[in-house]
């Protein structure tokens, strides 16, 4: 069961589509307005997690061609996120909002979002520690997960509100950056290796 928290965090604190748009979010709205999209990222994640448990998501993923073409639509969308990481310069890359996202914004995002159904998948089909119980295993999982998703995207909402306080240099606004890409460049690596 501690592996499996484990691989929660690890999994879940790695910059991805959800905690880059929170630390965004709070960045230009503030910590309490970007509660509304962290919730509705909480219910689009859990919704995804059904999706995997349910095998609705393995049914979709077992059509070779639909499979290949999501694998590398995502792969795709990662790199570019990357990419806009990297190339964005001195200003921190999180994101260019024009409105408020809100509850639907954040449920939108998780069920479009390659990186959730990548650790639900992995998380819920793997770390089996009461293989005679699926159920209760599979409820464990669900209670675990989300005591650790819950915080770690309030962290990155409150760092994101928080460095909009801040007037960081030029340089170290760069090392954020490339330190964000190369955390997103990481999981495309371990998607690319997973897939052959």
């Amino acid at each position: 069961m501690l592996t499996f928290a484990l691989a929660v965090f690890l999994l879940i604190i790695t910059p991805g589509p959800g905690v880059l748009s929170t630390a965004g979010v709070g960045a230009a709205y503030g910590f309490q307005p970007g509660m509304r999209y962290v919730m509705g990222l909480f219910i689009g994640t859990n919704l995804v997690g059904l999706a995997v448990i349910s095998g609705l998501a393995a049914i979709v993923f077992s059509v070779p061609v639909v499979r290949g073409l999501l694998m590398a639509a995502s792969l795709a969308y990662l790199v570019y996120l990357a990419g806009r990481i990297a190339l964005a310069g001195s200003k921190l890359a999180f994101i260019d909002a024009r409105r408020r996202p809100g509850i639907k914004d954040g449920i939108l995002l998780q069920i479009i979002n390659p990186k959730a159904y990548a650790v639900n998948s992995a998380l819920y089909s793997g770390f089996a520690f009461l293989p005679d119980n699926l159920l209760l295993e599979t409820l464990l999982k669900l209670l675990i997960g989300n005591a650790v998703w819950f915080p770690i995207h309030l962290i990155w909402l409150y760092a994101g509100s928080a460095l909009h306080r801040l007037d960081l240099a030029e340089t170290t606004q760069k090392r954020i950056n490339y330190a964000m890409a190369a955390a997103m460049m990481t999981v495309v690596l371990l998607g690319v290796s997973a897939a052959l």
